[in-house]
């Protein structure tokens, strides 16, 4: 069974603010996607991570991680499901239909290993795929606008709503066509799971740790250090 990455790492963080996309931003003496790219390097059995990057790109090259001979890079789309489209056609000539790939967000830089490994433990038997994913803490309210307010509509069963998180693992062909398809129809996708459900298939939910977080805003940043800090002293 051979496992393939992808990070598509082609946004350019808007929401964060300043002139550095998020994904270059720095963490603990490294930038947020280095330490997101170490993360699946670390994991035994993945062939190579493609890093998808924007076109006018001017971070990428001068990194470390971009001379590492298991990382390769390809110009990656305006939305997520190019870039990843983008990757995968990358591999297309050396991977199996069969094999599986794990995507990955470029600003998710505390994800544990044991939290890959089990994903892939659990996943790679099954015949759609799956994705880390957390259980909601917080009461959910689904909200009624009009053009004067927001108001409550109904309180959600939080028992039954996840967090999506990522790695999302899923057999490269079955990805392919559902990214293409999503992409011919101009469906919106918001991840991979989602393209999948859009062809019927129902993935596997894995349960992951909360601290793998997205970093959104400035202050996932100091969240992200502090998680990784205890991760380090742990590991000590």
């Amino acid at each position: 069974m051979a496992i393939w990455a992808i990070v598509p790492a082609a946004g350019v963080g808007s929401r964060l603010g300043g002139p550095v996309p998020k994904q270059y931003l720095p963490l603990l003496g490294r930038t947020v996607v280095e330490r997101s790219i170490d993360c699946l390097l670390a994991i035994p059995g993945v062939e190579r991570v493609v890093v998808a990057i924007g076109a006018h790109d001017v971070y990428w090259q001068k990194l470390p991680c971009a001379q590492h001979p298991r990382v390769t890079v390809v110009t990656g789309g305006s939305e997520r499901q190019s870039s990843v489209l983008n990757a995968l056609r990358s591999i297309h000539a050396e991977a199996k239909s069969e094999d599986w790939v794990l995507v990955h967000d470029a600003v998710r830089p505390c994800v544990k290993s044991e939290d890959i490994e089990n994903l892939i433990d659990r996943v790679k038997d099954d015949e759609v795929g799956g994705l880390l994913a957390s259980l909601m803490d917080n009461t959910v309210k689904r909200a009624a606008k009009s053009e004067f307010d927001v108001r409550v509509a109904e309180t959600l069963d939080r028992a039954q709503l996840y967090n999506a998180l990522t790695p999302q693992m899923f057999r490269i062909e079955k990805l392919f066509s559902a990214l293409s398809e999503a992409a011919e129809q101009s469906a919106s996708i918001t991840d991979e799971a989602s393209a999948m459900e859009r062809m019927g298939w129902s993935p596997l939910l894995v349960e992951g740790c909360k601290t793998n977080i997205k970093i959104t805003h400035s202050s996932d940043l100091l969240l992200a250090e502090a998680i990784l800090n205890n991760l380090q002293r742990l590991d000590d």
